[in-house]
């Protein structure tokens, strides 16, 4: 049968027959009631390393691509898509590993590579902090024995033991981590309205929900994984669908803050279930799969997450995951004690209706920082998800936005020179926007790249047009029927 398989995904790595997705459901049903011989966790540990690691070269095709090198690309995503196809291949015949993260690894890089072809991929935002450091937590000795149930009346300070990897989690939010603290304090806050209460009507605490907000995505909506995870709390696809996340009128429900946070209220009460009400393994399971926690759980004769037996059988991703949500509530619950200010944030609901027709950018721009030392950009595409932020939308829209920019808005969008410069910006941000500074135009036709057109017309190079025509970096995305300025070229 195996044999028979194989022969299949070769034909799929190839690209003959089946697509991706279809292969790999089909190892899932095909395997799923095989014999197996005890779970060897470090194998199906090693398979989902091989697809994080096919998923970065795949990303990186599509960097290749962006950047208009298409042979690059091209050799790059194939090798990519050939391992992954061979990952899922072997993972759905080994035992305790799940083939449909494979599966919803292969549909996010799809979803991707459409976004990069036609230019959407400007709503998407990696989910890379972009800080590096050399953790401790993994040179510390865990406690262990401990069991921590949330049924038993007790405050969640109260449960949170700071032990060795809690107390390393706690010293890299206070420094290198710290700036992602504070955005993800001022995301949550904002959002707060629509996120507390599936919390609060579970009787789970709010630190648990920043905590687990904070390290998923920093309380970005729109945050993506490499893995496919996606929205504030980084469900697969699907995860996600068992939970409700489904697509309403094309948009991915994923990425509604209310409806994510309900989802991660069901998953978490799931879990407190299967595990005994332990917090950390109900987190470590969110985090690297509820089936290997059970069996981990369960060989281990229901010791803690903290015992060898346990912890030490995880990712490394995973073992540090949990103690890195716990520290971050405690910093909720405790700020003062570990020296933390909390940046004091406007958030009470609002909304207007647009006087005229203008994108969130626009909104953002005339708005300008009003209290926010950020400004509000992020605040505007957190409370409406579904709205890609350089659509234009049509006068009267309604549009939520914290209830304190209501009367800035009125001030300063409505007319007078904010709202002159923000629909300048942005019409400089539009195609067919751009101020002719001589040169010839060109019509984009399909397969053309920047790197193309510059060596069809002699141009000084790909970055010299994406400059003449605010073409944003390092994407580099161009359109069919796009019109460019070619300025320095002699072809």
């Amino acid at each position: 049968m195996f044999r028979n398989l194989t022969l299949r995904f070769r034909s799929c790595a190839r690209g003959v027959r089946f697509p991706l997705t279809a292969c790999l459901a089909l190892a899932v049903a095909s395997c799923a009631s095989s014999p197996g011989t005890e779970v060897d966790e470090s194998s199906v540990n090693a398979l989902y390393s091989s697809m994080e690691s096919a998923v970065s070269r795949y990303q990186s095709g599509l960097q290749a691509l962006r950047d208009g090198d298409q042979d690059s690309a091209r050799g790059l995503m194939a090798s990519a898509a050939q391992d992954l196809v061979s990952g899922g291949n072997a993972c759905a015949a080994t035992k305790g590993c799940e083939p449909e993260r494979f599966m919803a690894a292969y549909d996010a890089l799809l979803s991707l590579r459409s976004d990069v072809l036609t230019g959407a991929a400007d709503g998407l935002i990696a989910n890379d902090p972009g800080y590096e450091s050399a953790s401790p937590l993994l040179s510390q000795i865990p406690e262990a024995g401990r069991s921590v149930n949330l049924l038993n009346g007790q405050e969640l300070s109260g449960i949170i033991r700071v032990n060795g990897p809690v107390r390393a989690a706690l010293h890299d939010w206070l420094t290198w981590m710290r700036p992602q603290l504070m955005d993800a304090y001022e995301n949550y806050q904002v959002m707060r309205h629509l996120m507390w209460p599936a919390y609060e009507a579970a009787g789970l605490p709010e630190a648990l929900l920043f905590g687990i907000l904070a390290k998923e995505s920093g309380g970005r909506v729109h945050a993506v994984s490499h893995a496919g995870a996606a929205g504030p709390f980084q469900f697969m696809y699907h995860t996600g669908l068992r939970f409700g996340l489904g697509r309403e009128n094309g948009f991915d429900m994923r990425y509604d803050p209310a409806a994510a946070t309900k989802a991660n209220v069901a998953y978490l009460d799931e879990q407190f279930r299967m595990l005994n009400n332990n917090l950390e393994l109900a987190l470590a399971a969110y985090n690297g799969g509820e089936g290997r926690m059970r069996r981990l759980y369960d060989r281990s004769r229901s010791k803690s997450f903290w015992s060898p037996e346990i912890m030490g059988k995880l990712p490394r991703e995973t073992q540090e995951y949990v103690p890195y949500v716990l520290a971050a509530a405690w910093i909720f619950l405790h700020p003062d004690e570990n020296g933390v200010q909390f940046p004091r944030v406007e958030s009470a609901p609002g909304q207007v209706q647009l006087a005229h027709g203008m994108t969130l950018s626009e909104l953002s721009i005339c708005i300008g920082q009003a209290g926010s030392r950020a400004g509000w950009f992020r605040a505007l595409r957190n409370l409406n998800p579904s709205i890609d932020p350089n659509r234009a939308l049509p006068q009267g829209t309604s549009v939520s936005l914290p209830d304190a920019l209501v009367p800035v808005y009125d001030r300063q969008c409505r007319e007078g020179r904010m709202a002159e410069l923000a629909a300048s910006l942005q019409s400089a941000r539009q195609p067919g926007g751009i101020a002719n500074a001589g040169g010839r135009h060109y019509v984009v036709r399909s397969g053309d790249t920047l790197a193309s057109i510059s060596r069809r017309f002699r141009c000084p190079g790909p970055e010299a047009i994406a400059r003449s025509n605010n073409i944003s970096a390092p994407r580099f995305l161009i359109k069919p029927d796009q019109q460019l300025l070619l300025v320095g070229c002699s072809g």
